[in-house]
């Protein structure tokens, strides 16, 4: 009797699944010929044309997204692109000043001359290059210092070069470093140091120079030429730290810190002294101040210009990604830009104190000993520091 039970309780389930797959397919069917659920095609885009931002450098980003964009540029037809589309279409080559961007701006006559040099030239990205060093990477390094530095700053990195800079070997890995550097012109009222820096270029031979005006608003400039530079001479370099000449950097922290990565987390790997939800300043006191007729908007998270490190594998995607980003007169923040545009974001280390450290810390050995960037600091407290975390009797 209990099996006869189970036999039919057996049936019954199966007839009902049975029952429930007919409907389903049924219904199906039904809604194909009426066609409710069939793939459709747009007949036409659905998307709408984008209206022009009024910030000069939205504007400009704006544009250059179209541009590189067949879906969005298709939604234009040859005799309908509007003038604002046209307008920025500029050659970057040779670099001439864009004189229509004093008319385009609103405000241009009354902002500081420094926007104004900026806005006339931000079209450019290429200069040429008199100091170079096309074999200092010969043999890949594992890690490339970068520095950025001035003319003027001799003292900095020759303090650089006896401390956290010294190339060679340094824990079982290849250490290279170059201090990456623009003109200083007359006109920032700089004297001409072009033979002393000749000389030190031949003694050291660790000197990359452009020739263009070395400037706050031109650290972008030497950011592009820089990720030029390593395309070309310097491509299996594994990782960068690029950083000021008035930071203290822990090589050796650095080091232990890369040797701990995994793969993955090695490739994509870009960390410093992060800050998120910022915008632009608009007190003009402030050295940092942006008009609202130049950008609007937030900031992406960004790592602070006082040295952040990354890989190989970021620093050429850098360098691919930033042809298509406009250049910002804030470097760091633009290097923010251009790791949004391909698809990283920096990651937070506390090891890079961009803000400095606690005063009563400042004279402690062991305070730098698990850091791995501190600013600012002068040469003298640079090599200081680096005798402290180099004597063998260290112990924290």
């Amino acid at each position: 009797m209990a099996l006869l039970r189970s036999k039919l309780k057996l049936m019954v389930t199966v007839m009902t699944i049975n029952l429930f797959i007919v409907i389903l397919i049924f219904r199906q069917s039904g809604q194909d010929k009426n066609g409710s659920d069939k793939v459709r095609v747009p007949s036409k885009p659905f998307w709408t044309k984008l209206t022009p931002v009024s910030a000069y450098w939205n504007l400009q980003q704006q544009i250059l997204d179209i541009q590189n964009n067949p879906i969005l540029l298709s939604n234009y037809s040859a005799a309908e692109v509007p003038d604002w589309l046209i307008a920025a279409n500029l050659t970057s080559d040779p670099c001439k000043p864009n004189v229509r961007v004093t008319t385009q701006v609103k405000d241009y006559n009354s902002l500081p001359d420094r926007f104004k040099d900026f806005l006339l030239y931000m079209h450019c990205r290429s200069y040429p290059i008199v100091v170079d060093q096309p074999d200092i990477c010969k043999t890949p390094p594992f890690l490339l210092l970068a520095v950025k530095s001035q003319v003027s700053h001799f003292d900095r990195r020759q303090a650089i070069r006896q401390s956290w800079g010294r190339a060679g070997v340094l824990a079982n890995r290849t250490v290279v470093t170059i201090f990456l550097l623009g003109q200083a012109t007359a006109w920032d009222h700089h004297p001409d140091l072009s033979h002393s820096l000749h000389e030190e270029s031949l003694r050291h031979r660790d000197i990359i120079q452009w020739d263009y005006r070395d400037s706050f608003f031109n650290l972008t400039v030497k950011e592009v030429l820089f990720l030029e530079w390593i395309h070309t001479r310097c491509p299996g370099a594994r990782f960068i730290f690029k950083g000021d000449d008035d930071v203290f950097v822990n090589t050796y922290r650095i080091l232990d810190f890369l040797k701990g990565l995994s793969a993955p987390k090695a490739r994509d790997l870009f960390v410093g002294d992060v800050i998120t939800e910022a915008g632009p300043h608009r007190d003009k006191k402030v050295k940092y101040f942006i008009p609202e007729s130049l950008y609007v908007g937030k900031y992406p998270p960004y790592a602070g210009g006082g040295g952040y490190l990354y890989s190989g594998d970021v620093a050429a995607l850098l360098h691919r990604v930033s042809q298509n980003v406009v250049l910002y007169p804030i470097d760091d923040v633009y290097t923010g830009m251009c790791l949004r545009k391909g698809g990283l974001g920096p990651e937070k280390n506390k090891g890079f104190r961009t803000f400095d450290i606690e005063e009563k810390y400042r004279s402690n050995p062991c305070a730098y000993n698990s850091l791995m960037l501190v600013h600012p600091r002068t040469p003298q407290e640079m090599i200081k520091i680096w005798a402290w975390l180099s004597s063998p009797d260290l112990n924290c």
